[in-house]
């Protein structure tokens, strides 16, 4: 599930290109190495506490039982609304990458967002349905993402037109001006790898299982995309990769392979694009319908959204919910760009209306949230070992969580200050200041909100971020939950 959304594919040919053709930096490769690092280092914490607390509501119960409920309340609604914004986001992709395949290699035309309303419903039929079912599903695509990703490798590094160059894991390439820059785009590659506390309670073991995931994610991703970036800089040159990137985009994979390997290969490639978008699209609908099973359990939102099915024990209520905002924000950009005409304001590629918003505007949007949370975590770990270290050391209680918050709130500030970069506008515009108050001031308000239960509904002030207790548990164990 977490390597799922962090959609390997898509980030090598899509978010690699990007990160080289915005920043114009060669030293890319390595700035996944870093950002790697830095996530593991958060990841000792992170998986020191998921040992005590087995919540599917994540980063709202922990920063609840660290830093208090009321900023768990904040929290919460933050990740829903990132979480939400990431899913979404991609769904804009996805329509445009399907609809233009189809013509491509069909003759087929067909209209973006059809394909976006196909894809939500099969989307929120695997959503409510065991997880296995869709771990099954996709494992099979992510495995396939890195078999196409490892081909795309090896034929890069046969070609190198200049030789097997080290110029993109030279730390002399990526410490420059841009590194900012890089490391802001990079991040939002990782997103995902921090869900697998969401699936505490269907895991099997979760005081091993969810550490065990959590550092194998990051290890894997981060040492895949750094190798793949490099290939990239390798198998086009070091000297072209900036100028190639810009000219053709997340199409430079795939036009590379169309021009070294048979064409097959490459229209492969494109299909499992597709599939690795569909991928993260499902992991990000189970992350949110589990988030929104957690409030609705402990009453902060409607009880219903606590239902689950009697013999999947699927959150089903939290999954057709998601799938409820993914239609109604996918119809709202459909009439936005073709009803009203914003879609013209991006003549003469207004063909790419649902990328340059939809995509663009969601995906980093929710990026931003999910690494400011992943910062408040870093201090929740540290107010959650405060009076009681259980047994464990400095090291994961205190040592690693502290150099973690500096990191990731520094990644946060970078992601502020270059947020008009990756929303690529020449200059500041509405979208600038609305976007990240989407955020903010929901989270402002979660707190405020917080506060207020505790003077006015103690008992459900004390089930804020603690989930289901162990008597509770016992009783689930025996009788069947409202749903189907």
């Amino acid at each position: 599930m977490i390597i799922a959304a962090s959609a390997p594919l898509t980030v090598v040919a899509g978010g690699v290109t990007t990160s080289f053709a915005v920043t114009g930096v060669v030293g890319v490769p390595l700035g996944f190495i870093v950002l790697a690092a830095a996530l593991a280092v958060f990841a000792v914490g992170y998986a020191a506490m998921s040992r005590f607390v087995t919540n599917a509501g994540a980063f709202y119960a922990y920063i609840a039982q660290g830093l208090g409920r009321p900023f768990g309340v904040g929290a919460s609604l933050v990740a829903l609304v990132a979480y939400n914004a990431m899913q979404i986001g991609i769904y804009g992709l996805f329509g445009f990458q399907l609809s233009t395949f189809l013509e491509a290699k069909l003759g087929i035309v067909t209209p973006w967002w059809v394909w976006i309303f196909a894809c939500i419903a099969v989307v929120g039929i695997l959503g409510v349905n065991r997880v296995d079912l869709s771990a099954k599903v996709l494992g099979v695509l992510v495995g396939l993402e890195f078999l196409a990703v490892i081909v795309f490798d090896i034929v890069a590094f046969a070609v190198a037109p200049e030789g097997a160059s080290t110029a993109g894991i030279d730390p002399a390439n990526l410490f420059v001006p841009g590194l900012g820059a890089v490391l802001a785009f990079g991040i939002a590659s990782f997103m995902g790898f921090e869900s697998a506390a969401i699936y505490s309670e269907e895991s099997k073991d979760p005081k091993r299982t969810i550490a065990r995931a959590t550092y194998a994610a990051v290890a894997i991703i981060g040492v895949f995309y750094a190798f793949s970036a490099w290939a990239f800089t390798v198998g086009v040159g070091p000297s072209r990769i900036i100028e190639q990137s810009r000219t053709f985009g997340p199409d430079l994979m795939f036009a590379f392979m169309s021009e070294h390997a048979p064409v097959i290969i490459s229209d492969v490639m494109q299909l499992l694009f597709l599939t690795s978008l569909f991928a993260a699209l499902q992991s990000f609908h189970n992350a949110v319908a589990r988030y929104l099973y957690s409030l609705g359990r402990e009453g902060l939102l409607h009880r219903g959204l606590g239902s689950v099915r009697t013999v999947s024990r699927a959150p089903w209520a939290g999954s057709v919910t998601q799938t409820v905002i993914a239609l109604v924000v996918t119809i709202g950009f459909v009439i936005a760009g073709e009803v009203i005409g914003l879609k013209a304001d991006f003549a003469p590629v207004e063909f790419l209306y649902p990328v340059l918003t939809m995509f663009t505007w969601l995906t980093n949007t929710g990026a931003m949230g999910l690494v400011l949370l992943m910062g408040i975590i870093a201090i929740a770990v540290i107010g959650f070992f405060r009076n009681d270290r259980r047994g464990l050391g400095a090291w994961p209680t205190l040592v690693a969580p502290a150099i973690s918050a500096v990191v990731l709130f520094t990644v946060f500030v970078l992601i502020v200050l270059n947020f008009d970069v990756l929303l690529g506008q020449a200059e500041t515009t509405a979208a600038t200041f609305v976007l990240p108050a989407l955020l903010i001031v929901p989270g402002i308000l979660g707190v405020v909100w917080g506060f207020a239960i505790r003077r006015r509904d103690p008992e459900l002030y004390e089930r804020i971020g603690h989930g289901i207790e162990e008597a509770e548990a016992a009783v689930l164990e025996t009788e069947p939950q409202r749903g189907i």
